[in-house]
């Protein structure tokens, strides 16, 4: 998954009227302003209300689903081997949001300040905070990838993780 590739589709998204946020490792790379490592997908946030719109948009765009773990989240991909990885938000009126987990006793939650924007090849798009990056980094053995991603948001925002 390229930064165009990103833009791409966030622009696919925003035309859909699909409001989205990036997360994940171009999330990250989002915040701190730069590609820092290849990405194999794209995570994405997305409002639960606004799945039709968005699965239309996509599926004209020749994205097809691979994953269904509805509630929690899902995947598509396209023939050119891209990647989404969806997660439906329920949104308060307060702004904040929640996502179901495998654990339905311990949903996700997303508190209003989390969603934020960041630049990917100088375009502003909209991602998670660092403060929500480090919660979603937490609670499991971290890859290589998770260790580099933390250790940006730590030396991007001066934030501790706990890895």
């Amino acid at each position: 998954m390229t930064g165009d590739d990103v833009l791409a589709v966030l622009a696919l998204l925003h035309d859909a009227g699909a409001e989205v946020w990036i997360g994940g490792g171009w999330g990250i790379d989002a915040l701190v302003g730069r590609a820092t490592r290849p990405h194999r997908d794209l995570d994405l946030v997305h409002r639960a209300e606004q799945e039709p719109d968005l699965l239309a948009a996509l599926g004209a765009a020749g994205f097809t689903e691979t994953v269904d773990w509805r509630p929690v989240r899902f995947v598509l991909a396209d023939g050119r081997g891209r990647e989404l990885d969806l997660h439906p938000l329920e949104f308060a009126p307060d702004g904040s949001a929640v996502q179901t987990s495998m654990d339905p006793e311990h949903p996700f939650t997303y508190p209003a300040s989390c969603f934020s924007t960041g630049t990917i090849q100088g375009a502003t798009v909209p991602c998670l905070s660092a403060e929500q990056q480090v919660r979603f980094h937490q609670g499991y053995e971290p890859a290589e990838r998770d260790l580099h991603d933390m250790a940006l948001l730590r030396d991007a925002f001066g934030i501790a993780t706990h890895f």
